[in-house]
């Protein structure tokens, strides 16, 4: 099971990989980082990493949901003609809500993926790809299976 500097190292094994960092989202701040930084800052990136991991954890549009059965007979049907309901919070303890971020731009990708942790869960991979040599599909799938074996501590 690899630590940052590992899980790091192989993150930039990714094909088109420029830069890469773990970052704790609820702080900002740069767990560990490797390569280019977009803008040219580790620090930075890494606190406009977690802005952006904050946005989509905070907010109900991102929150997930499950299809409401068709109402029975003699039931009416709800007032907004919804056909959505939000997961019952047992659901929710399976991890995190948001697995991952693809944030597409004319030079590049950058990918956040959510770490699920034993403690409060705040903690990112953030790979950032060019758009030329990078592959997405391998790329979800990479960070997918470090941010299951990363080790934190």
């Amino acid at each position: 099971m690899p630590g940052i500097d590992e899980c790091l190292l192989e993150a930039m094994l990714v094909p088109g990989a420029r830069g890469a960092s773990v970052v704790d989202w609820a702080t900002g701040l740069a767990l560990g980082s490797v390569g280019e930084a977009a803008g040219g800052d580790h620090e930075s990136n890494a606190a406009e990493t977690s802005e952006l991991a904050r946005l989509s954890t905070e907010f109900a549009a991102f929150a997930a949901t499950t299809p409401v059965p068709e109402p029975t007979e003699g039931e009416p049907p709800a007032e907004d003609g919804a056909t959505v309901v939000p997961l019952p919070p047992a659901a929710a303890d399976d991890g995190p809500l948001v697995e991952d971020l693809i944030l597409t731009t004319r030079t590049g990708y950058h990918m956040v993926r959510f770490v699920d942790t034993a403690f409060d869960s705040t903690v990112c991979l953030h790979l950032w790809l060019d758009r030329d040599l990078g592959n997405l599909a391998l790329a979800r799938i990479r960070m997918r299976d470090l941010a299951e074996r990363l080790v934190l501590g």
